[in-house]
């Protein structure tokens, strides 16, 4: 167990949707970071995410939540970055070099631009049945990826040669792209970065959802 946990407090809980990229966002940086902690599966297909008791946790009515012994915070990129700072284990997941601190805080403002209007849409639509554009989502996607592609073959990660809070905010919603029917087959580089994160110690993943019929190209 992570050394800078206290013994003595409860382990933090997750509240979530098992098959929200967001959620496993979070999920994944409390596995990474070896820290205790329990999942709370919201019924949000009966608006329990949306009833008092949660709201209070969080007034959006969004997951995820968690909860650390009394200190209750929501948004996945405000989660990881709260925990790698509260119980940070040497590693420099958000690096104190000027520079590289700046790429991955522009990594987490893709995850939240970007990588939400592409290939979390996509999948919103296939997974979920959202009433968004797909095609338009799907187009988003790969040029995300169009970027992201030739970076991921000059570097191991998306800042420099070492996983940061960039990489763990951006894996979840790119590994599961296929699930919105984005394939992944044209960027090599960027399945090896999945790889990477994936051969990580303690990495989890998330609930693989059906692939659409039709996967688009």
């Amino acid at each position: 167990m992570n050394p800078h946990f206290p013994t003595h407090h409860t382990p933090i809980v997750l509240y979530r949707n098992p098959l929200s990229g967001h959620c496993h966002r979070v999920e994944l940086m409390l596995a990474l970071l070896d820290l205790p902690y329990q999942s709370v599966d919201l019924d949000m297909a009966n608006g329990e995410h949306k009833g008092s008791e949660y709201l209070g946790k969080n007034p959006f009515g969004q997951v995820p939540a968690i909860d650390d012994n009394g200190t209750i915070l929501a948004d996945s990129n405000a989660i990881i970055c709260y925990l790698a700072a509260q119980y940070g284990d040497g590693h420099p997941w958000m690096p104190s070099e000027p520079k590289h601190a700046a790429e991955v805080q522009r990594w987490l403002s893709v995850a939240a631009g970007e990588i939400a209007s592409g290939p979390c849409a996509a999948r919103l639509v296939t997974v979920f049945g959202a009433g968004l554009d797909h095609p338009l989502a799907i187009k988003k996607a790969h040029a995300l990826f169009a970027i992201l592609e030739p970076l991921l073959a000059q570097q191991d990660y998306f800042v420099g040669n070492d996983i940061t809070l960039a990489d763990v905010a951006g894996y979840s919603y790119i590994a599961h792209a296929p699930e919105g029917g984005v394939s992944l087959e044209p960027y090599p580089a960027i399945r090896a970065w999945l790889a990477r994160i994936e051969a990580q110690p303690r990495f989890v993943g998330m609930q693989r959802s059906p692939l659409p019929e039709a996967t688009a190209s």
